[in-house]
Parts: structure tokens; C-alpha cells; sequence
């Protein structure tokens, strides 16, 4: 029997912060929860930041993962806007390093691709396949799907760098 691993997959965002929670039994894949953290309201930039890393705490607490997975960012934008997610982005990798899970990243084509089986797949392509993968998941909101996916793509991985490493 496999054993089960819970896993958290984090989509970080300045705005919005999608999360997933998926249980991995070899290749088994179970939906346990999604949402976002909305950190939109006209708070100051270090007070958005606190929002997500008290909603990750939360979230973590709540469904007590055993590892995690991050989405990288990637930003066509301008700088200032880069720096903004990327401070998004630490906090994303902060909350469950800080509790002490292992904490894997993932380039946003290898999720894609994991997922959808492209890498330059779209949003709607990464919720539809979100949705056969996990049929309990209901209709995520993109942020939520991508988290799920962020998941999904970890819990394929993570099992393919066990076998490497045995």
C-alpha cells in the first residue's frame, strides 16, 4: 500500500493567492481543498504581504500538509511589478518552509506541462485538466486551479525523484 502524502501547491500573487490541497498515493491523486487569499483590498503593499502569509499559515493549519510546492514566476511586466510578485513569491516560500516543509519549485511550463501535457498551455486549457484530474474539485477559479495544478504537477514529480533516488 502507498503511503499518502498530503501536499500544498501555492499559485503566489500580489492580488490573489491560490492554494491547493491534493493527497498523493503513488499515482493516485485525491482533491482535499482549494481557495484564494484575496489581498486586493486598498491595504498598504507589507500589510498584503502579512494577509498571505497569515493565510497560508491558516490554510496549512487547517489541512496539515506534508510538503509543498511553489510556482515560479515569470513576468513580462516591468520591474516594479516583478519585485512586487517576486515579494509575493517569498512569502509563498516562506510559510511552509517555516513550518518546516519541504518546499519544491516548479517554472509555470513544467506545471503546465505536467498538467495539460504543453507548456504554453493556456488558463482554461489548466483548468480543464485540473478538473479530470480531480472530478471532486468542482470549477476552481483560475488562481485555485493553478495551486491544484502546482500540486499535481509535485506529486508527479515527487514520485519519479523517489524512484531516481532508490
Amino acid at each position: 500500500m502507498n503511503d499518502v502524502i498530503r501536499i500544498i501547491g501555492i499559485d503566489p500573487g500580489s492580488a490573489v493567492t491560490g492554494w491547493g490541497v491534493v493527497d498523493s498515493a503513488g499515482s493516485t491523486l485525491t482533491y482535499v481543498a482549494s481557495g484564494v487569499i484575496d489581498a486586493r483590498a486598498g491595504a498598504a503593499h507589507s500589510e498584503k504581504l502579512a494577509k498571505i502569509f497569515v493565510g497560508l499559515n491558516g490554510v496549512m493549519a487547517e489541512y496539515g500538509p506534508a510538503e509543498a510546492a511553489v510556482e515560479e514566476t515569470f513576468v513580462n511586466a516591468s520591474p516594479r511589478d516583478a519585485l512586487v510578485l517576486g515579494q509575493a513569491r517569498g512569502v509563498a516560500l516562506l510559510a511552509p518552509a517555516a513550518l518546516g516543509l519541504e518546499v519544491a519549485e516548479y517554472a509555470a511550463n513544467t506545471v503546465k506541462k505536467s498538467v495539460v501535457g504543453r507548456g504554453h498551455a493556456d488558463k482554461r486549457q489548466v483548468q480543464t485538466m485540473v478538473k479530470v484530474l480531480l472530478p471532486k474539485c468542482g470549477s476552481p477559479k483560475a488562481d485555485e486551479a493553478d495551486a491544484l495544478a502546482v500540486a499535481i504537477c509535485h506529486a508527479h514529480h515527487r514520485t519519479v525523484q523517489k524512484r531516481i533516488a532508490s
